[in-house]
Formats: structure tokens, sequence, C-alpha cells
């Protein structure tokens, strides 16, 4: 089916694309873009006011199905993610059993595929059962549909095996993504080590256990010439060693979540467990830091962890509470409205960093751009829309998100899929 997308402002970030144009989709995909187009299309869209991007892509997602569909199912983590403005997502592997065999990959893919809404791609673990010794079979997994590896919740904590698993990744083309943290040094801490772990009484994660491991990394991928992402990055002194590691033309790239671009550990002071994640909230300077690499291009992604839990798991004390928030349906507005508004960065360098560069980086080629022969999928964005977040009308199960009540300014209105639009969601 022909769709004809009129009248919108297309910011492509990969052609360097910034005009009023015309889409025109064909069979999920696009098949001409022009000033104006005049064809007989079965289904028009009128973009008028809007902006045109590439599909959103989050490349850190936790739908926690198999085994814990009380917080998460595919089908509402895909709900989310459409309503969210994300066409594309990638799933960690800590589920229940853990996505280090066939089966689940499989499983996910085909549950996906059912539901029909977004694009789910399967990361798988590293290791089995994310117990760090073992690595799993990756050829096989790969060719099942992991588009990555990661032991995420986890550190891959053995030097060997990070490496070995670095190593085999540059054979399978493919990527690892490595949770940084070293567990020894983190042992029991449930928030950040400094001036309010210790004003509330609250056993502190120093900033070292991440710098220790995003070092190592570093060494790691220098040395095997392979290609190590560092997920949700937290701290001054690890961004500082990859801003240096780029200069030095090593294969490493970074993530950051919009909680760590906007909240720091004072937050705590409530006690509220929605403010427990891990990594924790870092101290204002750490905040700051996070925010200049995103501004620098030190940082190539911005990414939610979404971590869904129920709300009786996080209504506990605060060191007994679980890590972890959702973030789908607030992370586009979030920075549309604290750095888009603000011109900290362009909205043509918050695009890159939200579907151009985790397209490039998960090697989805037709993705993350608008061409003719990409993939139609669009993210069509109101720059003024004024909404408030609510996280009792969230399509997602769990309602664990810090930012309910924040008022912003820009929202994803229409996500499109393939050519077609998947959210606003049509009446059943």
């Amino acid at each position: 089916m022909k769709t004809l997308i009129k009248n919108g402002r297309v910011v492509d970030p990969a052609s360097r694309t910034e005009e009023k144009l015309d889409i025109l989709v064909d069979n999920g995909v696009i098949v001409d873009i022009k000033k104006e187009i005049k064809t007989r299309s079965q289904e028009s869209i009128d973009a008028t006011g809007l902006v045109i991007a590439p599909g959103f892509i989050d490349m850190h997602v936790h739908l926690r199905e198999p085994g814990q569909e009380n917080k998460e199912t595919i089908l509402t983590g895909a709900r989310a993610a459409a309503k969210g403005g994300f066409t594309s997502i990638a799933c960690m592997p800590n589920t229940a059993p853990v996505n280090d065999n066939l089966s689940v990959t499989d499983f996910i893919i085909s549950e996906a595929r059912k539901i029909a809404m977004v694009n789910v791609f399967p990361i798988a673990a590293v290791t089995k059962g994310l117990g760090g010794a073992e690595l799993t079979d990756m050829a096989d997994l790969k060719r099942a549909g992991a588009i990555a590896f990661s032991d995420d919740g986890q550190p891959v904590h053995n030097s060997e095996v990070m490496r070995r698993a670095l190593e085999y990744s540059t054979l399978l083309d493919t990527l690892i993504i490595n949770h940084c943290e070293d567990k020894e040094l983190s042992r029991d801490g449930v928030m950040h080590e400094g001036y309010y772990s210790t004003l509330l009484g609250l056993k502190g994660i120093p900033a070292s256990s991440e710098e220790v491991m995003v070092s190592r990394d570093i060494l790691l991928a220098e040395k095997t010439a392979a290609h190590v992402h560092i997920a949700h990055l937290s701290v001054k002194r690890a961004a500082t060693l990859i801003r240096n590691a780029k200069r030095k033309k090593i294969k490493v790239t970074a993530e950051v979540t919009p909680h760590h671009l906007l909240l720091d550990d004072s937050y705590l002071k409530s006690y509220d467990t929605n403010f427990k994640m891990k990594p924790p909230l870092r101290s204002r300077t750490d905040v700051k830091a996070m925010v200049k690499a995103m501004r620098d291009g030190v940082i190539d992604v911005i990414a939610t962890d979404h971590a869904p839990h129920t709300p009786d798991e996080k209504d506990v004390e605060f060191d007994q509470a679980p890590f972890g928030i959702i973030g789908l349906e607030s992370a586009v507005s979030l920075i549309l409205d604290r750095f888009v508004h603000t011109k900290t960065i362009t909205l043509t360098h918050f695009i890159e960093m939200i579907s151009t560069n985790p397209a490039r980086i998960l090697g989805l080629n037709n993705k993350g751009r608008i061409a003719i022969g990409a993939d139609a999928d669009l993210t069509l964005l109101d720059l003024n829309r004024d909404v408030v977040v609510d996280v009792d009308s969230f399509e997602s199960k769990s309602r664990n998100c810090p930012f309910h009540g924040w008022k912003l300014r820009g929202y994803p209105v229409k996500t499109i899929v393939s050519g077609n639009v998947v959210y606003p969601f049509k009446l059943q």
C-alpha cells in the first residue's frame, strides 16, 4: 500500500537534510522524497507543523518476558515503545530463563512478529546464565537473530572471558555491550557514594566501580581491535576515559540515559525508590559531565534502560527495593524539553543520538535514516506540544518512573513502522 506523508519538516542527520519535504512509502519502504509528490496514494498523512525524523531506536530495554510477565510483556513493552516514539527496541537478556539459547531468542522474535507493533531485536547473553564464566554459542545466537551480546544487569567480570568475547565478536561482526561495574567495589551499595549516602545512612556505590571497568574494557577493545559499547555511562572520569580512547581511535561507543542527564543523588533525600537505579544517580558534577559529553559527541546514544518493576516490589524500604526505572514513554519529551528547547543540543544532534547512531552501532543498515530504499520507520514530533508525565496513562505494565508530574514541551505524536501507523493506536 502506498502512503504519502506531506508537508513535514524532514530532519535526517545521515543525509544532513533539514527541509520541508514529502515522503512516499510503498510496501514498507521509502520510494520517493521530494518537495512535492503528486501520486494516487491509498493513504495520506498531513505532517504540517511536525518534524519527520528517522524512527527512534532504543538499544537498551528490559521487556521481562519470558518469565517476569507481571512486570512487562513483549506486547506492553512494544506498546509503550510505540507511544514513546520508538520504532525499534533492543531487549536485554536478563529474562527467566535467560536469553542464552536459541529457544528464548526464537520465542522473543516470534512473539514480536505476532504483535506486529514495533521492531523488537533480542540482545543475547555473553555468558551462560549471565554467570560470567562460560561463553554462550554466539554464532548460533546471531544466526537466530540476536543483534548484540550483553550480560546487562551484571558485568562480564572475568577479564579473560571478556577478552574472548570481544575476540569472537570481531569474527562474527557483532557487538559486545557491557554493564560497567566492579562488583567488589559496589558490593551491597544502593546509591552513589558521596555526601548524600553519608547523610542518609545508605551504603554507597563509588564512582570507581564504573571507572575501573570502563578502563578495562577500553584496554581490551584496544588489544582485540573489537568494538565495545559502554552501557548507561554515569560518571565524569569514565567519560574522560572514553573521550581519550576515541582520540586514539579505539572502537568504543557509549550511551547515557535521560535520568543520568537530569537527576542527581540529592533526589534520594525523599527515600523514594523510584530514584533507585543502577548505575545510581550520581553527583551534580557527574551529571554536568554527562551533559557535556553528550553535547561534545563523546557519548553516542541516548537509551532509556527501561527496567519495569511492580509497585509491590518498589514499595519497600529503600535498601530492599530493586534497581531500575521505566523510560520508554517519557524519554523523548524529557530530552526535547530540557536539552533541545534550551539549546543545549540541536534537534539534529538529538535525532542522531536516538536514531542514526543506534542504527549504525547495531548494524541496522536500513534504519536510522530517511532515504530512498530505507525502511519506512518514522517518528513524527510536535515540538510545541505541552505534556505532563502521567504514569497512570502509561502503556507499560509498570509505574516506576521518577518523572511523574513533570511538565514538558515536545511530544512524539505519530509512530510509523514499515509504513504503518502504530501510534496513535487504532481503536479496537
